[in-house]
């Protein structure tokens, strides 16, 4: 289904009509490069905060003498945070400005990275993360709001595209040096670490992101958002979207929440730093949803969506093995199917909704951190029950949800072709 026949509504006063593709920048074009590159930085900050402690979670169950599904909350605290404010953040966007909302949720979500390793107790750091994923909600939504605006159409899903490969870059570098560094020194100097290399990135951002040419003031009255949300979440192609996010994060994070604990038992009993280095393969994502675009090219976005639930799936069976080789290619098809699949459904997003797009974006990264908070609890309760083949079977199950949802994506645009030729 095409943009176009999506049967979105206009809401007065949430957007203006879009600028001609010609004047928004393109590759090559002047100012490209300097925007993926700090809008890939806002990335790299956004999932080295968000995920800090994912690859710890053994060492802080060990510290605090809590079992796997308790440590996980300080990773789904984080995303469950995100999850909740990354709408009303949206909405202070389309009032102040993508730029402006994104440098200050940058700043908060830094600054409380740095407080983060003095942590006392679990309670307080699971709050601490909260807070951090709440402030860390103004860059997705913003960011892909901006690009959308500022970037011509045929480049978005590439340029969307270079901003996620910067989540995967910001979540394996996270996760390899916490690993390291966590060896030696322990897991509160690890997240420490990950809180200056943020800040870096941060100071960074601000410094190369161009200020925006197309963005106009929108109206922050709780009425016309509210009529903006209802009018995205009745457009059927986007609450699809929404479902296909969130069921992908649902595997993404209940493996990624999940492998360190399995990998530090029987039979492999991996050190903590060979552990961390395991999510080098987030590389495999950085290109796999950099080239988002070209796989839509030649499949289509229902072609990609399958190819990339597909390869999860391979994935998910193959990781089942006992042999590590094994267990790191499924990771590899795990990684790539995530990441391509996640590109291309938050590209249409932003194409198909027509107006309000910041909300549009909030609403499908709202159910793919939810999604993510969900997979990493209930991969942790699986696991606890089931071992990993309790986890893998939770995602097999997000899988077929995609798998399902993208069939019935697709007879829903063959009949409304046979529709439009029958009435033509």
């Amino acid at each position: 289904m095409s943009p176009a026949s999506t049967g979105a509504s206009t809401v007065v006063g949430a957007d203006v009509p879009v600028p001609a593709a010609d004047s928004r920048v393109s590759p090559g074009g002047p100012g490209y490069r300097r925007m993926s590159f700090a809008l890939f930085l806002a990335g790299v900050a956004t999932f080295a905060l968000l995920y800090s402690t994912q690859a710890l979670l053994p060492l802080i169950s060990g510290e605090f003498g809590v079992a796997a599904s308790d440590a996980s909350w300080t990773v789904a605290a984080a995303t469950g945070g995100l999850a909740l404010f990354v709408l009303p953040m949206s909405a202070l966007s389309e009032r102040f400005g993508r730029r402006a909302v994104m440098t200050g949720s940058l700043a908060v979500a830094v600054t409380l990275g740095l407080l983060v390793p003095l942590a006392p107790s679990l309670g307080v750091l699971i709050a601490l993360r909260a807070l951090q994923g709440a402030a860390l909600a103004g860059l997705p939504a913003s960011a892909t709001a901006y690009l959308a605006e500022e970037v011509s159409p045929k480049a978005l899903v590439t340029a969307i595209g270079l901003f996620v490969a910067g989540n995967s870059v910001g979540g394996m570098s996270g996760r390899v040096i916490t690993g390291w560094v966590a060896q030696e020194w322990g897991w509160r100097v690890a997240v420490g670490v990950i809180g200056v290399i943020a800040v870096a990135c941060a100071v960074a951002f601000r410094l190369l992101l161009p200020a925006p040419k197309h963005f106009k003031t929108g109206s922050l009255r709780p009425r016309v958002l509210a009529r903006t949300v209802r009018d995205h979440l009745s457009n059927p192609l986007l609450c699809r979207l929404y479902a296909i996010g969130a069921l992908f994060m649902t595997v993404f994070g209940g493996v990624y929440t999940v492998i360190g604990y399995r990998l530090t038992e029987a039979p492999f009993s991996l050190p903590q730093g060979i552990i961390g280095s395991i999510f080098l393969v987030y590389l495999v994502g950085t290109v796999s949803a950099s080239t988002a675009g070209r796989l839509v090219g030649r499949l289509g976005r229902r072609g990609a969506l399958y190819a990339g639930g597909g390869t999860t799936a391979a994935g998910l069976l193959l990781s089942l093995a006992g042999s590590l080789p094994l267990v790191l290619l499924g990771l590899v098809l795990i990684t790539a199917g995530f990441f391509a699949g996640h590109a291309v459904a938050s590209s249409a997003v932003s194409k198909t909704a027509t107006h309000g797009r910041a909300q549009a974006s909030a609403l499908y990264q709202s159910a793919y951190y939810i999604g993510s908070s969900a997979g990493s609890t209930i991969g942790a309760i699986a696991f606890h029950a089931g071992g990993w083949a309790g986890t893998v079977g939770v995602g097999l199950l997000a899988v077929l949800g995609v798998v399902t949802i993208t069939v019935f994506g697709t007879r829903a645009a063959r009949l409304q072709r046979r529709q439009l030729a029958t009435a033509a």
